[in-house]
């Protein structure tokens, strides 16, 4: 049998029974990045876009995206979040900005597709607003850093 988790016996996709997990602690952190134009990073810096806050509004899509992570990923479970970070940081020396999200609850599954969900609409949404004066704009290395909690135990990026 595979050891795909979201297989069956018979190698058909369905929802993992999470029901004889106990609970515990869990925790995921995400991050992603998107590259710019040096004048796109430096208006976002200077907050003198016309749609506003650029920061402001892709974290609250991230949190939202966190919050409605089963609505988007099939067969992910819906989860009682008991916090949701999303932190976005302009890294001018490379015409970036990176994202991270942390996620966090106590139950019987992980958050880490919560955690991967938050950054991407985060910077899915940093491109939706700057789109106007920087269509080239890259989203990339989208990954886990981070993850604690659950059977598995910790688990850590490599640098």
């Amino acid at each position: 049998m595979s050891k795909l988790t979201h297989l069956d016996s018979q190698g058909h996709a369905h929802m993992v029974d999470v029901g004889q997990k106990d609970d515990s602690q869990r925790q995921a952190t995400a991050e992603a990045f998107v590259t710019m134009t040096p004048e796109t990073l430096q208006l976002i810096i200077e907050g003198g876009h016309k749609k506003g806050d650029v920061f402001a509004v892709a974290r609250i899509a991230g949190i939202q995206a966190a919050k409605k992570c089963s609505d988007l990923i099939p067969l992910c479970h819906p989860l009682m979040l008991t916090s949701i970070k999303v932190e976005l940081q302009a890294l001018p020396e490379l015409n970036q900005v990176r994202i991270e999200s942390t996620c966090k609850l106590r139950g019987q599954t992980g958050v880490e597709m919560e955690a991967l969900t938050a950054v991407s609409v985060a910077a899915l949404t940093l491109y939706d607003m700057c789109k106007a004066v920087d269509k080239g704009m890259v989203i990339s290395q989208v990954r886990l850093l981070d993850k604690q909690g659950g059977k598995s135990g910790h688990w850590q990026a490599n640098e």
